[in-house]
């Protein structure tokens, strides 16, 4: 059409990001392409990818971007995790990002948050070196999205506690050198009467791996505590108030489940616009026929109010605010969405699609977890509603 540029303008580094958070953007951009996309669908096959994956993200400071100099950080903040986050999009296995985002953006920011200089020296600093590699132990047989419902008992004894339950559903949940556990240390039914504890995977404790729809490439394991002691020193925050830091530690992991998507959803639009310039049928691009047009454009515009959305919270999240509606909100849109997009780009794609040498299958069934994991949309509406007070 006349007066309509043939190609959009470049895109503007976008608030709460500067000139700095580019020049990591690029940095991780090439780590990613170079250093993991090669060995993605090797992964993906073997249904594992090795433990060296953490020292050598350690060793270019990519496990402690947000951390302290102190601890073997970088000293940066939520907004470098962020970068991070959305260029391991481009990582080609949903698995490999999710076990190396659970290390990073789930298992260790309660240690940092709650923990004790002594827990921090023995288990954050050697989980940024990568020579420990950590898990968020929530979920349970019974007890997914309602938390309150856990049954795991830690029974107070002297020096400690012994524990005995279970988890299911845990990222790294076979590989983890230590769990950051949440359990019922009193007979306190509802959000009373919870507390954390780091379990190390040692004796008593037996781990399997579930074998699932995608992330392929991650241990997600069930986990069996038998009789396991585990020292007072190990309570992470304040007895039986394990609930608010289950509270706090979900906001972060929400938005970056948020970044996450927005940043898989404009990777998969752009290699299906690029294939859509290049295939032809009846004679021409299918790009250029108006039914495929339109398709990109109800994308593009799914893809630019998610990450509208997401940085919005994310500009929130950083600045201290109380965000827990954005951050839901954010949630709620872009997972549904990532999964439409994937499912849109392989119907573009067509038999192609369907195939494994494109990727778009593997997107598709990586980013079906979204609606469910981290909080299910359907509790995702739940709290909005709560927050509106109804």
């Amino acid at each position: 059409m006349k007066g309509i540029p043939a190609t959009p303008a470049a895109r503007q580094i976008l608030p709460p990001f500067t000139a700095e958070h580019d020049e990591l953007r690029a940095s991780n951009r090439r780590f990613v392409t170079t250093e993991l996309r090669p060995h993605a669908d090797q992964w993906e096959e073997d249904r594992w990818f090795p433990n060296e994956v953490f020292t050598q993200l350690a060793s270019v400071g990519y496990l402690g971007l947000k951390y302290p100099e102190a601890y073997g950080g970088q000293g940066g903040d939520v907004l470098h995790d962020a970068v991070f986050v959305e260029e391991l999009s481009h990582c080609g296995s949903g698995g490999l990002a999710a076990g190396i985002g659970a290390h990073v953006g789930i298992a260790t920011p309660p240690i940092h948050k709650f923990g004790t200089e002594d827990q921090k020296e023995r288990y954050l600093v050697p989980a940024i070196a990568g020579t420990k590699i950590a898990a968020l132990a929530i979920t349970e047989p019974d007890a997914g999205s309602d938390v309150a419902g856990i049954r795991t008992v830690a029974k107070k004894v002297d020096g400690g506690w012994i524990v005995n339950g279970s988890k299911m559903f845990i990222t790294n949940g076979v590989r983890a050198h230590y769990f950051v556990t949440a359990v019922k240390t009193t007979a306190e039914g509802g959000h009373g009467g919870m507390s954390f504890l780091i379990i190390e995977n040692a004796d008593g404790v037996t781990t399997s791996k579930i074998e699932k729809l995608g992330w392929h490439a991650s241990d997600t394991g069930l986990i069996s505590f038998e009789d396991v002691f585990v020292p007072e020193e190990n309570l992470l925050g304040g007895e039986n108030q394990g609930f608010y830091l289950i509270m706090a530690n979900f906001q972060w992991e929400r938005l970056l489940m948020a970044l996450g998507a927005v940043a898989a959803m404009q990777r998969l639009f752009d290699q299906t616009l690029q294939f859509a310039k290049e295939r032809s049928a009846f004679g021409r691009p299918i790009g250029h026929f108006q039914v495929t047009r339109h398709k990109f454009a109800e994308m593009a515009t799914t893809i630019e109010t998610g990450r509208s959305l997401t940085y919005h919270a994310l500009r929130l999240h950083h600045l201290g605010m109380d965000c827990v509606q954005e951050v839901t909100m954010a949630k709620l849109a872009t997972q549904r969405a990532a999964f439409d997009v994937a499912d849109e780009c392989l119907q573009i794609h067509g038999g192609a699609g369907y195939m494994v040498e494109y990727g778009i299958e593997r997107a598709a069934r990586d980013l079906r977890l979204g609606p469910i994991g981290g909080g299910t949309d359907e509790i995702m509406r739940e709290i909005l509603g709560k927050t509106m007070g109804l």
